[in-house]
């Protein structure tokens, strides 16, 4: 009895496993569409994790393109950097930065991305305000945000953070169970 336990245990900790990961690769894949990525972009990846979107942007604009990925988590972000290298990608740099600390410059990128992130940080106000300072005119900020995320930002939230740094709402993809807001700096 104890070893079938066991086994069905262990088997139901790899369906959840798998599930999860598939769950995450499918928001990486809705996420990167409403990008709106072109080659020769630079794209600033915030909270990017263990690197699994930050790969997949840097593919997208290509090696005339640019991608800075930070994090405040430095195991973290030895990841990201240890899969964009398995990747052979040489257009990716990595920060230990948080948004808001102001670290990211003025008018650098065309795109900024923020995946079930927006919660975890403490100083929203400030990490808006960064972000639209780093954006070009035009730039794009999308903002995607999941139902199991227990540091969930509402699309009301985020649209009160937008209004108050400057940012225009562009467009509104999905549900509650998971959206994307994309935000423009007015040019």
């Amino acid at each position: 009895m104890g070893r079938n336990l066991i086994a069905f245990v262990a088997l139901v900790l790899i369906i959840v496993v798998a599930a999860w990961r598939l769950l995450i690769h499918v928001i990486h894949s809705l996420a990167l569409k409403r990008l709106s990525l072109k080659p020769g972009m630079r794209v600033v990846d915030i909270g990017c994790g263990p690197g699994r979107l930050t790969v997949r942007i840097a593919k997208e604009v290509g090696p005339t393109g640019d991608v800075v990925a930070i994090d405040v988590d430095p195991k973290t972000l030895r990841l990201a950097e240890k899969h964009a290298r398995a990747s052979g990608l040489k257009n990716v740099r990595f920060a230990l930065a948080g948004a808001g600390e102001g670290k990211l410059g003025q008018s650098q990128f065309d795109r900024a991305v923020l995946v079930a992130v927006l919660g975890e940080i403490i100083d929203r106000n400030s990490a808006m305000a960064e972000i639209f300072q780093a954006l070009k005119p035009g730039g794009l900020l999308s903002v995607t945000e999941v139902a199991v995320d227990p540091h969930r930002q509402s699309a009301d939230e985020i649209r009160r953070l937008a209004a108050s740094t400057g940012f225009v709402e562009q467009a509104h993809f999905g549900n509650r169970l998971l959206f994307t807001i994309n935000l423009i700096k007015p040019p």
